[in-house]
């Protein structure tokens, strides 16, 4: 959460982390929240079958990564990337993924779906705090390449 804020502050971003009681889901989140489902931004990383490097697909709370067009966008098979992954690659333990503050640059894309909202909520560090964002500032933060990977589920 710690590394998370300082990520935010030192690229110029002020904001305020929410503590959540259970929210293991992000219709949960949203819940808590009190936001519109979508506006979640889900931080789902994916391991790249050829490569083995993790790969960060922020989409919105009501949509899935359609793994089909996610790997051809990542140029390569995708898997299911495992919890030693993720925590090496980002520092952070899965549920709680967070947009910014990796430990470890990772590739990203980013679902056009978040940018419908003026604002977005994601995870921050832990599977129980949260932060609001700008959505349009989503992106340049995170250096995700806006793109169609998704599945709505909702």
């Amino acid at each position: 959460m710690k590394r998370v804020k300082r990520a935010l502050e030192d690229a110029g971003v002020r904001v305020e982390i929410k503590e959540l009681g259970l929210a293991r889901t992000a219709a949960q989140a949203a819940e808590a929240a009190g936001c519109h489902l979508d506006q979640i931004a889900k931080s789902i990383i994916f391991r790249g079958a050829d490569s083995g490097e993790a790969l960060l697909f922020l989409t919105a709370g009501g949509n899935q990564v359609c793994t089909d067009k996610a790997s051809v966008l990542a140029g390569e098979p995708l898997g299911k990337a495992d919890a030693a992954l993720i925590r090496t690659q980002t520092g952070f333990a899965i549920g709680g993924v967070a947009p910014v503050g990796h430990l470890n640059p990772i590739r990203a894309f980013l679902d056009p779906r978040l940018l419908d909202f003026e604002a977005i909520w994601a995870a921050a560090g832990t599977p129980h705090h949260i932060f609001a964002l700008d959505s349009q500032m989503l992106g340049p933060l995170t250096g995700a390449q806006l793109a169609d990977f998704t599945a709505s589920i909702t």
